[in-house]
């Protein structure tokens, strides 16, 4: 349970239940979940004979504050409180200024909204509050049954009819518990399952029972298997599970609209839901099924809108009538998925809430005004600052969330083929062409890569697939490692103009594709040529992001927000708004380096320009003054994605979300607005790797959450493991949980993998390669800080790249990885390359018994490395690549030498070295006393009493520990807790 929550119990008669009576005196924060509980009483679960309502307030970038306001209805709650819940519900929302979102909830059917605040679930328990309306007495623990779906943990009828093959169970007896995992359940299901059984130990047995593992399907194969029967009167065969005729019947119901008419319930005659059939004055019900939503209009009364509510309450209530959800929402403060029900809704601005408006449902308000609310709340010491308005949003310029001082490459697509840019050329874009770009930055341990496709405006299509393809080629050669960007001029994000930093994108295009395109048309070629009349608008926010686009060279193309450069073959003009600034000024002259370099200028001030200009720009007109508006990141939303074979997307939205949301075997999406990102777990199958390109156009056509996104917003595909900080910035990121010690599905957190036999792992520092496998360092070169003067700086003053060369050129060859790694133990420590960190070697699963090694075993580990050093010429020195050379052509083979490393890694990594760790070894923690393994298990016949239960594995030696978990300490706590669990639980220690 959050320990910021709003809680309101209903417990007690209605004449007794009034908000200042129930509010805790605990501080209220500007965003979170708001708790005021009823003085005396422990809210640490939910009871099953009880009904709550919790306030959840959200602070949104708009500097808005969003109320979402729930009711719980426990299912042996009395109608008496569920009446008292939904009514105080609803003057809840008035008292916030009427603007919440309402959602009712009943145990076992809530809303994914609502179980997203309870982690790692909900688990309401039998019993209720001590109260006007019943007693309640201490129970003894009873052994339960719950079924896992999802984030709903719900209690069914200990019997072994309720078990199935499809689902999760858990089995809460008094000494131990079960987790039964049904034969067709999902690996996201059993790990979600293992959270809430870690959960049950810890709140309900103090952390102090047994936990079993049962896998459908093996009958009595061990003692774990046979006691759990045991619990069901011996094993039998399970039963299929059928759909339910709840789930099938809500599908069926068709969508109808009604008017609430003196509390009666109306049908709408339409031949179409459109927003005009709404009224303001009026409260409307809308029957979707699975879902019924009462619009309020906003100059309703308070007597209306629970009229409204009670209506709804019937109609839910209704014979052979599914489980559905209420939802009230007001006039202006609609839902996403309640517009969604109608067949058109207006784009308009969020409604401004009135005081009138207030006024009129707040002078019904018989407990308390907003006044006395806020008073009361000040009179106990509650800090109501920020409570019912949130400050003012502050406009920040987007950051690029990248490093900027990389390496930059970048080609020019021409049909199938493409051409490497040269360093002077790369930030001159063309509209008629596509462009792939590769650029590699420092990350926080590692080099990272970002491979991207930008589409020109007057790009062919042709064109557009090809360096789509091409670019999705060199991301599959390095095994997915990059994150890869889908970006179309006009919509560029800061950060893509953050890397090029000093970009120019000229009228024209030089590719065949376009050349063709624009003589079929029979379409005049406005390709830019430096002798021809050209203009440029200005723009940026400073020397290492700043643009230079080619406009219509007519008046109308002016901004008086902008600066422009105008020339001919000849003359230079730059022109100056009235609304610019000194640094807007400052860019004109750096761009002038990269178009006209060496000429006079001639400055012209908006208003007073000279005849000259005007000639060379043609007739005067009318032209705007406002700055371009680019879409702003707005509130992230996370979605899971199911990508069908016909090419169907569906998504579910995760309600505040965290990084353990996401499943190594799921693909998700991140919707900022402005961009969307793509993050595949490492377990998706290769099909759906290749398509995530596919998944996010897809998304953005569909348009879930109803934000008239563009087809053109950018789109970034995350690998997991490989996630750059401008994804990670969207949760509190834990790298350990995304950093694995080894590749594949040893790493996957999300996975039931196991791993057996001799796996060896040789770990060093991490040292970034290329796609061909060559090591390459870390310390290169960086952009220069760009020089502040104007165009007295020299050429290329702005920053130095590493210069870009062709990929056919063969470069120098080190030392493979893999053979620093094994011959660093032979060398001598004095004389070792500094540049070549030592190596650790880890074996994952070593046999038992002494790790020193004998001489038989150096003496053939000696012989081993001398077969493989034999392959190497003497004469050659230990060279490496300062820079990544990275080629499009990785399938053609650069020199013989290349396989021969490759050959000989592969050889290196078969080898089984057992040796010591020592970098990252675990101590024995001071002061604590250690124990052998065999007296540590819960099934030990001489157990230690005086240890921590919950804790047993940190008594064990960092010896024996890694001897039994395969690794070292401090690499077993970076792993997700449900993963520790387990091996806890197969080793007897959990």
């Amino acid at each position: 349970m959050p320990d910021r929550s709003n809680h309101f119990a209903c417990t007690g008669p209605k004449s007794e239940f009034q908000f200042p009576e129930a509010l805790y005196a605990g501080p209220v924060q500007r965003q979170g979940l708001y708790r005021f509980e009823l003085q005396g009483i422990d809210f640490s679960s939910l009871k099953a004979r009880d009904s709550y309502v919790i306030l959840k307030t959200t602070a949104l970038k708009s500097g808005t504050l969003r109320h979402d306001i729930h009711y719980w209805l426990g299912k042996d709650t009395t109608q008496d409180e569920a009446g008292v819940a939904a009514i105080k519900t609803i003057e809840l929302d008035a008292a916030l200024g009427g603007r919440a979102v309402q959602y009712r909830e009943v145990q076992g059917h809530e809303t994914e909204k609502f179980l997203s605040y309870f982690k790692p679930c909900i688990m309401p328990q039998e019993g209720g509050v001590a109260s006007g309306f019943k007693h309640v007495e201490a129970e003894e623990h009873k052994t339960r049954l719950y079924i896992c779906k999802g984030k709903h943990v719900v209690h069914v009828t200990f019997a072994r009819s309720s078990l199935n093959h499809e689902d999760v169970f858990i089995l809460d007896t008094k000494s131990k518990i079960f987790q039964f995992n049904g034969s067709n359940s999902s690996i996201q299901e059993r790990a979600k399952a293992l959270e809430v059984v870690q959960y049950i130990k810890d709140t309900f047995h103090a952390g102090k029972c047994d936990i079993a593992a049962i896998e459908d399907g093996k009958l009595m194969a061990d003692a774990d298997t046979g006691e759990f029967w045991t619990f069901f009167g011996g094993f039998a065969p399970l039963p299929r599970k059928t759909a339910s005729d709840d789930a099938k019947s809500v599908d069926n119901l068709p969508t109808r609209l009604l008017r609430v008419d003196k509390g009666q319930a109306v049908p709408v005659e339409a031949d179409s839901l459109t927003r005009e059939l709404l009224d303001t004055n009026k409260c409307y019900i809308l029957d979707s099924g699975a879902e019924v939503y009462v619009w309020m209009g906003r100059h309703t009364f308070l007597d209306e809108r629970k009229s409204a509510s009670g209506a709804a309450e019937e109609i839910v209530r209704g014979p052979d009538r599914p489980k559905s959800h209420i939802i009230r929402v007001i006039e202006g403060f609609e839902t996403v998925l309640f517009r969604s029900k109608f067949d058109s809704w207006p784009q308009s601005a969020a409604v401004a809430v009135s005081e009138d408006g207030r006024g009129k449902v707040a002078g019904q308000f018989l407990l308390f005004s907003v006044d006395v609310f806020v008073a009361l709340l000040k009179r106990q010491g509650v800090n109501v600052k920020g409570l019912l308005k949130a400050a003012p949003a502050k406009e920040e310029e987007p950051k690029p969330h990248i490093d900027c001082t990389g390496n930059l490459q970048v080609w020019r697509v021409n049909g199938e083929g493409k051409t490497l840019l040269s360093a002077n050329d790369q930030s001159k874009l063309y509209s008629g062409d596509c462009y792939i770009f590769q650029y590699s930055y420092s990350g926080e341990e590692k080099e990272e890569y970002l491979i991207g496709s930008w589409f020109g405006k007057q790009s062919v299509e042709e064109d557009r697939s090809s360096a789509t393809k091409q670019a999705s080629k060199l991301v599959e050669s390095m095994k997915f490692l990059p994150a890869q960007a889908h970006i179309y001029e006009g919509n560029e994000p800061v950060l893509f103009f953050s890397i090029f930093q000093s970009l120019v994108i000229f009228k024209g295009g030089l590719s065949d594709g376009y050349k063709k395109y624009i003589a079929e048309n029979e379409l005049p070629d406005d390709t830019y040529t430096e002798d021809g009349i050209a203009l440029f608008r200005v723009q940026g926010t400073g020397p290492e992001n700043m643009q230079a686009i080619q406009l219509e060279p007519v008046a109308s193309s002016l901004n008086s927000s902008y600066c422009y450069i105008l020339h001919n073959d000849s003359l230079v003009f730059t022109w100056f708004g009235n609304l610019t600034t000194s640094d807007d000024q400052e860019l004109v002259e750096r761009q002038l380096d990269l178009i006209k370099p060496n000429m006079q200028t001639r400055p012209q001030k908006e208003g007073s320009e000279s005849e000259q200009f005007w000639e060379l720009l043609g007739e005067k007109c009318e032209y705007s003054g406002q700055k371009i508006a680019r879409d702003a990141e707005s509130d992230p939303h996370l979605f899971s994605c199911t990508f069908s074979k016909g090419g169907d997307l569906k998504v579910t939205e995760i309600y505040n979300f965290s990084q353990d949301d996401l499943m190594t075997e799921d693909i998700f999406i991140i919707d900022s607005h402005s961009e969307i990102f793509i993050w595949v777990g490492q377990q998706v199958d290769s099909q759906n790797k290749k398509n995530a390109l596919t998944i996010g156009e897809k998304f953005l056509e569909h348009d879930f959450l109803l934000e008239k996104l563009s087809p053109k917003t950018p789109i970034y595909v995350v690998m997991e493991g490989s996630e750059p900080s401008f994804f990670t910035r969207f949760f509190s990121w834990d790298s350990a949980k995304s950093s694995p010690f080894a590749c594949g599905p040893c790493r996957s957190y999300g996975s039931d993998h196991q791993t057996s036999g001799d796996l060896v792992l040789v770990r060093w520092p991490m040292r970034p390669i290329d796609h061909n496998g060559q090591e390459v360092e870390n310390n290169k070169p960086k952009r220069r800080t760009p020089v502040l003067g104007g165009r007295s700086a020299p050429e290329k003053s702005q920053r130095s790249r590493s210069v870009s060369f062709s990929p056919d050129r063969a470069r120098p060859r080190g030392r493979s990885p893999a053979f620093n790694a094994l011959a660093a133990n032979f060398e001598n420590p004095n004389q070792r390359n500094l540049s070549t960190p030592p190596p650790t070697v880890r074996k994952i699963f070593p046999k038992s018994g002494s790790s020193s090694p004998d001489s038989s075993k150096i003496a053939s580990r000696s012989t081993a490395i001398s077969a493989l050093t034999a392959t190497f010429e003497p004469s050659r020195d230990s060279i490496i690549p300062r820079t990544i050379k990275v080629s499009l052509d990785s399938s053609k083979p650069k020199v013989e030498t290349n396989s021969r490393e490759k050959a000989m890694s592969s050889r290196i990594e078969a080898l089984t070295i057992q040796e010591d760790v020592k970098e990252g070894e675990a101590e024995d923690e001071e002061g604590l006393t250690i124990y052998p393994y065999d007296r540590l298990q819960t099934n030990s016949e001489d157990p230690i009493t005086d240890i921590d239960v919950t804790k047993r594995e940190t008594y064990l030696s960092s010896e024996e520990f890694r001897e039994k978990f395969g690794m070292s300490k401090d690499a077993f706590y970076k792993l997700p807790k449900w993963k520790q669990n387990k091996m806890k639980m197969t080793l007897h220690l959990f």
